[in-house]
């Protein structure tokens, strides 16, 4: 498996220094990338801390917040959430990678300060920084979300014995990252093909049904098709 996914956490307390340069271009140069193969409008602000600067939008969570992946595009665009998601999940994985503190952040922070070209809409950012010691609030939320890791039994349906690449995916996408730690997206096994989906009845479901495909990918090898219910290919 691969090690990102093993040593990423949610971080939301960063060094006050700022990521250096060659840092900053490597990110510009993962983001085109992913710009390139989505066709979403994936953005990078060096200083986006003003998104931050209210305790009421952001409840006290973070501490020295300023570098942030912005991600967003076209909402009419054909699986927008999941995409979103899954192209979101990959950079942070590449960040990890690169030693780096990231976090996905949804609706606690003030979206108004963060300019959006008109036709597009911004779902969520990805936070990144510096990585400082986690405060106490940091280790509760950790060791929380740890604790509440679903079993595999949970997370797949299946009418028969669950291959090898099979346990390999599922085992990548336990420790991924989901919306208030539901880890909604399922998985059934059936016929020897292999599907996922969401119930899709919360704002995040299918951001979080892109990131489970992504985990699964690497753990397994192979490719998900976009959609919810989507088959993946070996």
């Amino acid at each position: 498996m691969r090690n990102a996914i093993e040593n990423r956490i949610s971080r939301r307390t960063f060094k006050t220094e700022n990521i250096s340069e060659k840092q900053v271009e490597k990110i510009k140069a993962l983001i085109a990338a992913v710009n390139e193969k989505s066709g979403l409008n994936v953005e990078f602000i060096e200083d986006g801390s003003a998104a931050f600067a209210s305790a009421r939008k952001t409840y006290g969570m973070f501490k020295n917040v300023r570098s942030m992946v912005v991600m967003k595009g076209n909402p009419a665009m054909v699986d927008f959430k999941e995409k979103i998601g899954y192209y979101g999940e990959d950079l942070i994985l590449d960040l990890v990678d690169m030693e780096l503190g990231t976090c996905w952040v949804g609706g606690t922070f003030d979206k108004s300060v963060l300019s959006v070209p008109e036709g597009e809409e911004i779902i969520c950012v990805i936070l990144v920084g510096l990585i400082d010691k986690p405060n106490l609030k940091d280790r509760i939320m950790i060791r929380n979300a740890h604790n509440k890791r679903k079993p595999l039994e949970e997370r797949i349906t299946s009418d028969t014995e669950l291959p090898q690449w099979v346990k390999n995916g599922m085992a990548a996408i336990i420790p991924a990252p989901s919306a208030i730690n539901k880890q909604k997206p399922h998985f059934d096994y059936k016929d020897g093909i292999l599907t996922a989906s969401v119930p899709d009845d919360y704002i995040a479901d299918l951001i979080d049904l892109g990131i489970a495909k992504r985990h699964f990918e690497i753990g397994a090898g192979g490719h998900f098709e976009f959609g919810n219910g989507g088959r993946y290919f070996e």
